[in-house]
């Protein structure tokens, strides 16, 4: 699994993910738009081949349980969820690419106009994170 946001180790959400990372950084091999979006500062990488940046990440080996987490953290059942989707990455200092799957966003999802965001950017960092703001939790209804 690639990771390019709050998932990564030392990011927001990286508690739910609990792949086992593969030693080093890497980066997609064809660009992405890379955006940060709306209020909560959420970063949306969008399915959009060959547009915005070759996008920074880590690479994490993942289990059908890990999988199942992250699935349900990125929603990807949800109509206005991401969609989990097979690209192709290099580490950063060089070496083979590697097939892995990264979460991604319809570009018909992405409306600038009305959308509050930031990018397209090359590397979702620290910076960024501290301006995440996390999913509001559901209340049960009795």
């Amino acid at each position: 699994m690639f990771v390019f946001g709050t998932l990564k180790e030392g990011f927001p959400n990286f508690h739910i993910n609990r792949g086992r990372r593969v030693a080093g950084e890497f980066q997609t091999t064809t660009a992405y738009p890379l955006y940060l979006v709306g209020e909560r500062r959420s970063p949306w990488m969008l399915d959009d081949p060959n547009a915005g940046h070759c996008v920074r990440g880590q690479v994490f080996e993942v289990d059908a349980q890990a999988l199942q987490a992250l699935d349900a953290l990125e929603r990807v059942h949800e109509p206005d969820g991401y969609k989990r989707c097979s690209i192709r990455v290099r580490p950063v200092q060089g070496g083979p690419t590697l097939e892995a799957q990264a979460y991604l966003k319809d570009p018909a999802q992405f409306e600038p106009e009305r959308e509050t965001s930031t990018g397209p950017i090359p590397e979702y960092t620290l910076g960024h994170a501290a301006t995440y703001q996390p999913r509001p939790t559901r209340k049960e209804v009795p």
